[in-house]
């Protein structure tokens, strides 16, 4: 037993069970995105708007996590807002209008960032009291729920499943699977996370604070644009750049999330063996490589793969290193960091697939995909901003 209450095997599975399912009913509905966008005739700038209401509701968010976890705990609030989170989810494919959609889309982008920092905190907590890094692999977890869901998704889709009924069972098992970690983490507790998260520092102490995460934000931002790329983008470029069928195209989606999966689960190690900012920079020259073969991509899948693939293996570590640098940020508790970086880093949710859609309306989509070698770069370079900073104070 730790100070946690519960044994780090036992803590670290909860953590996980969590990040999984969380993973898992986001990526159900990413490989029905070429048939919805069909169904109701979205050209690619109105696409990029709706899915972009995503990252708006992540942000109307921004000031529920720290208290509605100081008040609960990071369980309680990780489970009830993954209810509603897979509720949502289900509720996305009964619109008639495109409207509607980005309405779903803008409450599973609501909740999800709600669950985002709640796992989070439950996560640094539990690696804090093992004494090791566990949160890229609680990240990768998350990437293998993608993997399962978005594999069971596009197996559907290509069987001509209803989506309606799909999505439902879907957001079920993933309500199971939250339960479940949540019995597993049920003596962890949730309030000293946040402690220390509001009202005790000036607007001076802040501006410190904001000023050490923005490199961290940014960073972090270069992550979620390449996410970004893999849940709005990845199944679209497989048909228009690569000439894949539309029920078939998600499996560029899993591609992308299970080359991201594979680098998370061996992303702790590495970054024990050589540190995070060293993972970070070879991790940002990987995507920039990635994305020159995506966007040379001339009706050639395995190209199309192998690129989408280093871009996704190349991200793996580089949001769950963010979220651990900032929950080591000096003067601040973990809840504060997290949430502050959480936050701002869903902006690159907000404007990514907007900017993609419309240089792919002007242009082609494959003009639009050339954002991720700029993305490469800045990881690289401000990739020293994840080396350790010494102990934050209790």
């Amino acid at each position: 037993m730790t100070r946690t209450g519960i044994s780090p095997r036992r803590g670290a599975l909860g953590v996980g069970l969590m990040f999984a399912s969380n993973g898992a009913v986001f990526a159900a509905l990413l490989p029905w995105y070429p048939l919805l966008s069909d169904r109701l005739d979205l050209g690619p700038a109105e696409f990029g708007f709706i899915v972009a209401s995503f990252a708006v509701g992540g942000i109307v968010s921004s000031a529920a996590p720290a208290p509605l976890i100081t008040r609960f705990g990071p369980v309680r609030i990780a489970f009830c807002a993954t209810v509603l989170l897979a509720a949502s989810v289900a509720s996305a494919p009964w619109g008639g209008a495109g409207w509607l959609l980005a309405a779903s889309l803008f409450l599973v982008g609501l909740f999800d960032a709600i669950v985002d920092v709640a796992q989070n905190v439950a996560g640094i907590r539990v690696e804090d009291s093992s004494g090791r890094p566990i949160l890229s692999s609680m990240h990768a977890l998350w990437s293998l729920g993608g993997v399962a869901g978005g594999t069971a998704s596009t197996a559907a889709a290509a069987s001509g499943a209803d989506v309606r009924l799909y999505l439902a069972c879907a957001a079920a098992v993933a309500v199971f699977l939250v339960g479940s970690g949540a019995l597993l983490l049920r003596d962890l507790p949730g309030a000293p996370a946040l402690a220390g998260a509001a009202g005790h520092r000036s607007s001076t102490g802040w501006k410190v604070v904001a000023l050490a995460a923005l490199p961290l934000v940014v960073i972090a931002i270069s992550g979620t644009m390449v996410e970004d790329v893999a849940n709005n983008w990845a199944a679209l470029s497989a048909v228009q750049l690569a000439g894949m069928a539309p029920n078939a195209a998600g499996v560029a989606f899993i591609v992308i999330v299970g080359s991201q999966c594979v680098g998370r689960f061996t992303g702790d190690a590495l970054i024990h063996r050589f540190g995070r900012a060293v993972i970070g920079r070879i991790g940002g020259a990987l995507i920039a490589i990635g994305g020159l073969l995506v966007v040379s991509t001339n009706d050639a899948i395995w190209q199309l793969l192998v690129g989408l693939a280093l871009a996704g293996f190349g991200s793996a570590t580089i949001i769950p290193s963010a979220l651990a640098a900032a929950g080591k940020l000096p003067g601040v508790s973990e809840g504060a960091g997290v949430t502050l970086v959480s936050w701002l880093m869903r902006i690159g949710f907000l404007f990514t697939s907007p900017l993609i859609g419309s240089i792919a309306a002007a242009t082609e989509l494959r003009v639009g995909l050339a954002i991720l070698m700029p993305i490469g770069v800045a990881a690289i370079v401000l990739s020293s901003a994840l080396a350790p900073r010494g102990r934050r104070p209790r």
